[in-house]
């Protein structure tokens, strides 16, 4: 066998994983709080990736850059974050929240309405073509070996980048009292209304959070794929919402596990078979889980009220 080869795929699936986790997060963030399937989150990715694009296009491009890289790339990301960020409030503020206590499908049908108009919002702002972050440009080719396996900047950049948002999301929920609010306001809403939390306030910082999350994400695509462009939320929103189910929607550990299981069965499958099959391969695995386990490897099945 050849383990160069495995472990190289292995990386690439890693690094693929990580970006899902991230999108995955948004989902089953806005889930937990509302019960809803918010399907214009991967459309904020891609807002999230033209941003970090302007950023970087404003400071000079890939090839001479007006600012040292390390302040450039925290630029990009921070700009990205807060901008997907605010455009999730404001689609929570204008197309979800007068349906909140409307029938399950209204929202669900205003979700896809925002979703195809922020994709075709960008066709007409940006345009069609492709857009070239020229990652190795910027960051260079370079990396380091472990043995004959070698693991680039950018490898590194974008899998320790998510790995930090991640502990960072798992700390804030855990630790403050605003995820103590969110934990509370998932469990039961009316009960958390009844002691004192301010709903609406811990929904707008849900959306908030989750659409940063995606904004980074974005920025983290351009980077390692080079290429962006506006039907890209597309496919990864829809990767990203599978890997939620398949970790158990509403589970933030969840959503991470299930972005890596789906970026690594995505790679290994073009690495090692056809990647036209990797889409097929994908969705099967959210098939079987569902088959298997239809609360997801990390879910629990909901309490029903009496």
């Amino acid at each position: 066998m050849d383990w160069t080869r495995f472990f190289n795929v292995l990386i690439d699936g890693i690094q693929l994983g990580s970006v899902y986790a991230l999108i995955a997060l948004g989902y089953t963030m806005v889930y937990g709080i509302l019960k809803l399937l918010n399907f214009a989150h991967g459309d904020i990715y891609m807002i999230g990736a033209f941003i970090g694009f302007g950023v970087l296009t404003f400071f000079g491009g890939p090839l001479s850059p007006n600012l040292p890289l390390a302040p450039l790339l925290i630029l990009m990301f921070v700009v990205a974050m807060l901008g997907s960020g605010l455009l999730g409030v404001a689609v929570e503020r204008f197309a979800y929240r007068p349906l909140r206590d409307a029938p399950r499908i209204a929202p669900l049908i205003s979700a896809l309405g925002v979703a195809f108009f922020l994709e075709n919002s960008a066709l007409l702002l940006f345009g069609s073509q492709y857009r070239q972050y020229n990652g190795f440009d910027l960051i260079g080719t370079g990396g380091f070996f472990i043995g004959s396996v070698k693991i680039t900047w950018i490898n590194l950049l974008v899998v320790s980048s998510a790995a930090a948002l991640m502990v960072a999301l798992m700390l804030l929920v855990a630790r403050t009292k605003l995820g103590k609010a969110m934990r509370a306001t998932s469990f039961d809403r009316e009960a958390a209304a009844m002691q004192g939390i301010d709903i609406d306030r811990v929904i707008v910082w849900t959306f908030f959070i989750g659409s940063a999350l995606a904004g980074a994400a974005g920025v983290m695509a351009g980077l390692a794929y080079s290429s962006i462009y506006h039907f890209m939320g597309f496919t990864a929103g829809l990767k990203g919402f599978a890997a939620a189910v398949v970790g158990g929607i509403g589970s933030i550990p969840g959503a991470m596990a299930g972005g890596l299981l789906i970026g690594l069965a995505e790679s290994f499958t073009a690495g090692y078979m056809n990647g036209t099959w990797k889409d097929a391969v994908t969705f099967s695995i959210l098939v079987l889980v569902m088959l298997v386990r239809p609360t997801g490897l990390f879910g629990k099945p909901e309490i029903q009220k009496v």
